[in-house]
């Protein structure tokens, strides 16, 4: 019998008698995309897919295979990322939820990887995707939806979590070591002024001013250049917060699969297969 989670290692006979009974299937969404001299750049594709097995086993859902494309132009100021358009991805993400609402998936979670970098995108497709087919959709980030207990087991002074920094990296040391070099694991100190330049916060303060401001190729390399990409803490990184930092997420997002997704009494609307 297989016991995979993965709809791309099944037989539609599989995938079918699961629809007899469930309906609900996450979608992982990464990144190609650089984490400094010391991590692979499946960084992202990491946290999507980890965190969506954990729940997937946890809760008994499915997973359609994962996308490795995200959006993150700035990282192209080092080799070995690539990007999506932002309009692309958003099609990307409305294309396979159209094709798994019309196979009968009716609640469908996108899980962001790249975190809070792919969101706006992935968002209008959520929105999208629930007013044409009727299907309840989310999308949950892995960087957000426990960033306060994240925060709590990282050790890091604050800016400590940012990109290929502390929690990041302590996640790879647990799930994947073999694309993980400590002896190149580098610290940039960040320092916020009044405004955050985000939307949304990974760190304290989360109730900061924001006003969001386009990262460009060059101005991230000028920001990153000494640390070879990195905007955080690497060497504070440990496999034991990276066990820790695993099990929280799959705890929150499985809490509201169970409390949220699985309650939810929805009717798909008629469909046309997509193209």
């Amino acid at each position: 019998m297989n016991n995979s989670r993965w709809i791309h290692e099944m037989t539609w006979e599989e995938v079918r008698s699961y629809l007899q009974d469930r309906d609900t299937v996450l979608v992982p969404v990464g990144a190609t995309e650089q984490h400094g001299r010391h991590m692979a750049a499946f960084m992202d594709t990491a946290w999507a897919t980890g965190i969506s097995e954990a729940v997937a086993r946890r809760s008994n859902v499915l997973i359609a295979p994962p996308v490795h494309y995200g959006w993150g132009p700035h990282h192209l100021a080092y080799p070995g990322t690539i990007t999506l358009r932002s309009q692309t991805l958003t099609q990307v993400c409305v294309d396979i939820g159209e094709s798994l609402a019309y196979q009968g998936f009716k609640k469908i979670i996108f899980v962001n990887g790249n975190r809070v970098a792919n969101l706006p995108a992935m968002q209008l497709a959520a929105s999208h995707l629930r007013h044409k087919t009727g299907a309840f959709v989310a999308v949950a980030d892995t960087g957000l939806i426990a960033k306060r207990a994240v925060r709590d087991i990282c050790t890091s002074a604050p800016g400590g979590l940012g990109h290929a920094g502390e929690s990041e990296t302590s996640y790879m040391l647990h799930l994947h070591p073999e694309f993980v070099d400590m002896a190149k694991a580098q610290k940039q100190e960040r320092k916020h002024g009044r405004f955050h330049t985000s939307a949304a916060n990974l760190e304290p303060p989360y109730d900061a001013e924001t006003v969001y401001v386009p990262a460009i190729a060059s101005d991230f390399f000028a920001a990153t250049e000494a640390t070879g990409g990195v905007a955080g803490d690497a060497a504070a990184a440990t496999a034991d917060k990276g066990e820790k930092i695993l099990n929280v997420i799959t705890e929150a997002l499985s809490a509201f699969l169970e409390q949220v997704v699985f309650p939810k009494n929805v009717e798909l609307k008629p469909l046309d297969i997509p193209g």
